[in-house]
């Protein structure tokens, strides 16, 4: 059951950071409030939560909205989509990600209806404990972890990969081991410095990208130096726009269709960020749906689009493909001095933003696991700025693995992280919707109705169940390839399926060790840390003119 706050956990302002406007001050105060009631209603005393601390609410809505939009694009969108485009052809990688990208938005909405009901910090396995098996939710949450732990190395073993476009002669442990210091201090901290470096980062990442394309545009219509109007002639020559994938003919080129998916999968890993930076949002109620609803544009313009402007303006035989950005080839053909080092060190940039993200990440299904007793109670500590600092260190560590790209070079480790982060994201997306579907049981036999929630998801359950299955095909035919003739690699078979056994192996282990049983959904619980957050009003900004309305739109 909740417990109510009681009048020990008053507001703390001395730990609060100093700033000049008297309207950020109560905005960080209610914010550090709410925490601190939040705490006791989830340790259920006092003495708990001063001992243990919580996680504050220091996240503004502009910071969550740029993390909706660009927190984890990294280098799946700007790297890894060459070596799509390589194997499957222009139009195959633009469906690819079209088609994952109707089912990530369809799991965004099933998550997001869930996280504005009730914004819990490592949210996503509470919920799959809470609505679904506490066995499934230990299961998902370090299979969480491990993705963010490997999405790290993914991201940095990338930005390896980057700076060996102006000096191979570097060895990448120096690009390294800078990265992840930076990385380190951005998270330590505050979670508003972790908030305030993600909307730089993202706001470069967006820029960039519509810049690209808006140079794509011109570029095809022979705007470049080369004077070369392109057209769509790399759909033809050297063509196809489907390529054929182990077989001829119509199955060739559906298999073509299908490696794409994984390609899509991968890039779109992250995504459900939105759900932990929730947590730790002020004002979740308004502005998590604003955040979940902008996750479409993410997926038009960035991925769709962006797949759609690389197609028109570099040819998919192109060698340098999925070892140098598709970006900087197009730059470098089209004779545009100065700009493939722009767009590289912007790549760059792009690539230690996402890693920074999946630190934060990584940290908050730590605490999420701590809560329901399913790892360490050390995770639940937080510092008096409410970093859970031992789950931030605990994550960070592993980024060690990317030096592995030392020695067996950058490409290739990038490859086997893209891989094994894939199954991954596809088993987190899976829990989301799985834990969706029972909690809308659990509304309905608790008597909530649907239509008084903050955010209610459009076309449920079916697109639930669509994604669900859509997920679920791909995890099992990912690696497909290894099974045909000629193909057969062990290192290919573990990359690309590793992931099902370690999944089952947790969540069968979690279930024999506790013997733990699917949650009934009457007693589903859909309470515990809710009376604070309904406690709280955040005042409604009105804008004072008309940029502060174009602002307010925005963010």
């Amino acid at each position: 059951m909740a417990v109510e706050k009681g009048s020990d956990i008053a507001t703390n302002s001395q730990n609060l950071p100093e700033d000049t406007s008297a309207g950020h001050l109560v905005e960080l105060q209610t914010a550090a409030t709410t925490a601190r009631g939040e705490a006791l209603d989830v340790y259920g005393n006092a003495a708990a939560a001063a001992e243990l601390g919580y996680v504050q609410r220091g996240l503004k809505s502009r910071h969550l909205q740029f993390m909706a939009l660009g927190g984890t694009i990294g280098t799946g969108l700007f790297l890894g989509i060459g070596g799509a485009f390589l194997k499957s052809g222009p139009l195959s990688v633009i469906l690819g990600f079209s088609i994952t990208g109707v089912a990530v938005f369809a799991m965004m909405m099933c998550l997001g209806e869930m996280t504005t009901w009730l914004p819990l910090p490592g949210a996503i396995p509470q919920y799959c404990s809470r609505y679904v098996d506490p066995a499934i939710g230990f299961a998902v949450g370090w299979n969480n972890w491990y993705l963010s732990a490997l999405a790290i190395c993914a991201e940095i073993s990338a930005a390896a990969v980057l700076v060996e476009y102006w000096n191979d002669e570097i060895n990448p442990a120096a690009w390294i081991s800078i990265i992840i210091v930076v990385i380190v201090c951005l998270n330590i901290f505050a979670v508003s410095i972790y908030g305030e470096a993600e909307f730089v980062f993202a706001a470069i990442k967006i820029v960039t990208i519509l810049g690209l394309i808006i140079m794509a545009f011109i570029v095809d219509l022979g705007g470049s130096p080369t004077g070369d109007r392109l057209g769509f002639r790399y759909w033809y020559n050297p063509g196809p726009a489907m390529k054929e994938v182990v077989m001829t003919g119509n199955t060739g080129r559906f298999l073509g269709l299908f490696s794409t998916l994984v390609y899509a999968a991968f890039s779109y890993g992250g995504v459900e960020t939105v759900a932990l930076g929730a947590g730790e949002a002020v004002d979740p109620r308004r502005n998590v749906p604003k955040a979940v609803k902008r996750i479409f544009w993410r997926i038009l313009i960035f991925y769709v689009i962006g797949s759609l402007a690389i197609s028109v303006l570099v040819p998919s035989d192109s060698k340098e493909l999925g070892s140098v950005s598709p970006w900087v080839i197009a730059a470098q053909n089209a004779n545009i001095a100065v700009l493939p080092s722009i767009i590289n060190a912007v790549i760059l940039t792009s690539a230690s933003s996402s890693a920074n993200a999946f630190v934060f990440v990584g940290s908050r299904y730590l605490f999420g696991l701590a809560q329901n007793n399913q790892a360490p109670r050390i995770f639940l500590k937080c510092t008096a700025r409410g970093v859970p600092i031992y789950g931030i260190a605990f994550t960070a560590m592993w980024s060690g693995l990317a030096y592995m790209s030392v020695s067996a070079g950058a490409a290739e480790v990038f490859g086997w992280f893209l891989s094994l982060g894939t199954v991954a994201a596809l088993f987190t997306w899976c829990s989301i919707t799985v834990a969706y579907l029972r909690f809308r049981q659990a509304l309905a036999q608790q008597g909530v109705d649907r239509n008084t929630l903050p955010f209610k998801s459009p076309f449920q359950p079916y697109t639930a169940w669509a994604a669900l299955c859509f997920f679920s095909m791909i995890i099992m035919f990912n690696g497909w390839e290894v099974f045909t003739k000629g193909n057969w690699s062990v290192q290919g078979f573990i990359t690309s399926y590793i992931g099902i056994p370690l999944y089952f192996g947790m969540y069968l282990l979690w279930k024999f060790w506790k013997r733990t049983s699917l949650v009934n959904p009457a007693e589903a619980d859909i309470w515990t840390g809710k009376a604070a957050l309904d406690a709280e009003v955040w005042p409604e900004k009105v804008p004072r003119n008309f940029f502060e309305k174009i602002w307010l739109w925005i963010v």
